[in-house]
């Protein structure tokens, strides 16, 4: 059994740096592309299985506390590797490898919550969003290397980002493809990477993005905005931008779907003879006829002054609940004008009707109705 620390002609004290540097010197000699010879095939695995286990922190303080480190001979279950490389050997792979990964990736989505004011959404507005994300960083352009460089290919691969290597097993001798330890499986190594994003290609940053948001959203409604989320790693495609959006309470007016509601008080007097009353909706006044004898409860609907149609053409109505108010306080004089209004209008006495909703109950209804 080969001390690993032998293998690779390093001290037992070593350190993580001096272990790779070994590893990557016996690598370049004894690689099967540069010596195809038996003996050298034999060593290199065994530099790289020893590289494997004192390279993986865990497994090094095992071995030194007489762990199983053997590097080929008999059967060891972690011989086996990646059940995934066996399969892949027998069912199509070939141990072949599937090339070096890509250090570009596509972005993380973001989610952002916007709140609106109600008569911001009648007909749209335009909002410009400070985000805090990742950008491309500028130094570098997403290349992660120092102005002026570039990846090198690895001398450990070769560019392909794997290291294939026969592995003995129940059967037999099964080639087996790992990602490289030196470059960690994309094939290239920066050298220098760029100090602005540290070899990211990226940086976080606020920045604005302006926002043309329709009319008719609701609370919960999610606008989606392809390729303005988080930059990439490596230049990497951004991820998309999310809006949530969410209608502030308002005091006077409130939604059901594209309609708008709102109650109007009518004093007893107008209620009787009726009156013409201008109310500031929304998006400006409006002159709203109140009939003679209206009652509580009566909805006047004033057509195409409610929110512009998310998917559609034309706007709801606005829909405005009579509330006819009685006045509790009376002087001498109001009193008798009411007893003698009383006393020519001869009404039937009160009587038990229907169960009486409240008026905001009634209005409800009517509203929908």
């Amino acid at each position: 059994m080969a001390d690993h620390y032998e293998v690779l002609g390093v001290a037992r004290d070593a350190t993580a740096d001096e272990i790779k540097k070994a590893y990557r010197r016996l690598a370049r000699q004894l690689h099967p592309d540069v010596n195809p010879g038996a003996d050298a095939s034999e060593r290199f695995k065994s530099v790289t299985h020893a590289y494997d286990v004192l390279s993986d922190a865990k497994q090094r303080d095992n071995y030194d506390r007489g762990g199983n480190g053997r590097s080929g001979g008999g059967f060891d279950a972690g011989n086996f590797g990646n059940f995934g490389d066996i399969f892949e050997t027998f069912f199509g792979g070939g141990g072949t490898s599937r090339g070096p990964k890509s250090r570009r990736d596509r972005g993380q989505d973001a989610l952002i919550r916007v709140e609106l004011d109600l008569d911001e959404i009648i007909f749209g507005t335009h909002r410009d969003l400070e985000v805090d994300t990742a950008v491309l960083c500028a130094s570098c352009s997403g290349t992660c290397c120092q102005p002026g460089t570039a990846p090198v290919t690895c001398d450990i691969c070769h560019g392909t980002g794997s290291i294939q290597r026969a592995v003995r097993s129940l059967l037999g001798n099964v080639m087996t493809s790992s990602p490289c330890g030196s470059c960690r499986g994309y094939g290239t190594i920066i050298a220098t990477p760029c100090v602005t994003c540290q070899g990211q290609g990226r940086v976080r940053a606020r920045r604005t993005v302006p926002v043309d948001i329709p009319a008719g959203v609701d609370t919960g409604l999610r606008l989606q905005m392809p390729g303005s989320g988080e930059a990439g790693p490596a230049g990497g495609p951004n991820g998309d931008l999310y809006l949530e959006m969410k209608v502030r309470h308002h005091d006077v007016f409130s939604r059901d779907g594209d309609d708008l509601l709102a109650t109007l008080e009518v004093p007893m007097t107008d209620a009787i003879l009726g009156t013409t009353a201008t109310v500031k909706a929304l998006d400006g006044d409006i002159e709203v006829e109140v009939r003679a004898g209206v009652q509580s409860a009566e909805v006047i609907t004033i057509k195409e002054r409610g929110v512009t149609r998310l998917r559609g053409n034309g706007r709801g109505d606005l829909k405005i609940g009579v509330h006819v108010a009685t006045p509790t306080r009376l002087d001498h004089k109001e009193r008798e004008l009411i007893e003698a209004f009383a006393a020519r209008h001869k009404s039937p006495a009160p009587t038990l009707s229907a169960v009486q909703q409240g008026l905001f109950s009634k209005l409800r209804d009517r509203f929908r109705g």
